[in-house]
């Protein structure tokens, strides 16, 4: 592990949820879709951090309700949302809880967004890259050592 980094296999389990200031910022063909410096990371072992943002730094007039739900054995039930921006639509590329569990009552409503689908997500300026699998939505910086949850032969990790 290099100097400066986080180890993913110290974070805790179970998962918890803390402030960042990070500056995170979604761009996707032209258009911020969020710019902030007051989301919120969840940690949890083996797993990269998940940012959520507030929505007042995210542009909700592009997002569309999905009817996807996922449950979280942390958090609680999930909803999506589509990101629609000109005759594009990314389906379930981001999700909130609206109704967390006690632990992450500060992330109710606040959105996260999935790294792939998008031209640029940036934390601190630099280019995250989404966990691998394409099911969590962790996001990868220079600033998080693996291995992460999500390579092939990581389901019951």
């Amino acid at each position: 592990m290099a100097e400066g980094q986080e180890s993913v296999w110290d974070y805790p389990r179970p998962a918890i949820a803390e402030p960042s200031d990070r500056h995170i910022v979604i761009r996707n063909n032209g258009e911020t879709l969020a710019e902030t410096r007051k989301a919120w990371r969840t940690l949890e072992t083996s797993h990269p951090p998940t940012y959520y943002l507030p929505p007042e730094d995210v542009a909700t007039e592009f997002l569309a309700p999905n009817p996807h739900r996922s449950l979280c054995e942390w958090k609680g039930q999930a909803r999506y949302w589509d990101v629609v921006l000109n005759d594009e639509r990314i389906q379930a590329a981001c999700w909130s809880y609206p109704d967390p569990a006690t632990a992450f009552r500060p992330i109710a409503r606040y959105y996260a967004f999935y790294p792939s689908p998008f031209d640029e997500c940036l934390v601190d300026g630099e280019r995250a890259l989404p966990q691998p699998g394409g099911f969590y939505g962790g996001w990868i910086t220079s600033r998080e050592a693996g291995p992460f949850k999500g390579v092939p032969g990581s389901r019951y990790w």
